[in-house]
């Protein structure tokens, strides 16, 4: 099974500092529902992990997070492609709980319920906590610069070690990252990590 695990804002849409807090401030970012498209047609299952505190903090209710995510599976769709799951974190930062980013707990909940190890599966997203809940679970860290705050390279030797940094995958956008992969230009780094994976 070949999956991509995949951060909602900022990487399939345009993010903000406001929250994404109905279906009409959901904006594609140009290029990211047809990479989705190419994956699927390449047999690669889209799964979205993504924290939504908007909800914890009051700024919407789940309601309207379904409505969100009822938009953003139609425009998928219609370009061709289809998200096979999302899972999403409710919770105020404050709540302490283990499913926020840079938690693993939604990645994780992904791979007990596909029955797949995590090992070298890319995670797309396009802040520091995505690249940190993918390294705690020795996925493929992807970081996109689609999103509205930028990651330095001191940022990411903090999480992954100063060597460490050379795991992680920068590409502009989606797009980038899907012409990557599936141009075999991610296989050798994945085969790396799958190899390191201590026998079960």
């Amino acid at each position: 099974m070949r999956v991509v695990i995949l951060d909602r804002d900022g990487v399939i849409n345009w993010d903000s500092e406001d929250y994404i807090r109905t279906p009409e401030q959901w904006v594609p970012i140009p290029g990211s529902l047809e990479a989705i498209a190419r994956l699927c047609r390449a047999d690669y299952r889209v799964i979205v992990a993504t924290n939504q505190s908007g909800v914890g903090r009051g700024l919407f209710d789940i309601h309207t997070l379904n409505k969100i995510h009822t938009r953003m599976l139609e425009q998928v769709r219609y370009k061709g492609g289809e998200i096979d799951a999302i899972f999403f974190c409710p919770h105020h930062p404050d709540v302490g709980c283990e499913c926020r980013k840079p938690r693993p707990g939604m990645l994780k909940e992904a791979a007990l319920r596909l029955k797949m190890s995590l090992t070298g599966v890319p995670v797309v997203g396009d802040s520091l906590r995505d690249i940190e809940a993918a390294v705690s679970v020795d996925a493929l860290p992807v970081l996109l610069n689609t999103g509205y705050r930028q990651v330095g390279e001191a940022a990411l030797a903090e999480v992954c070690g100063a060597t460490g940094t050379r795991r992680v995958l920068k590409f502009d956008d989606l797009a980038g990252f899907a012409d990557a992969l599936l141009g075999g230009n991610v296989d050798q780094r994945i085969q790396s990590l799958t190899q390191s994976e201590p026998p079960g």
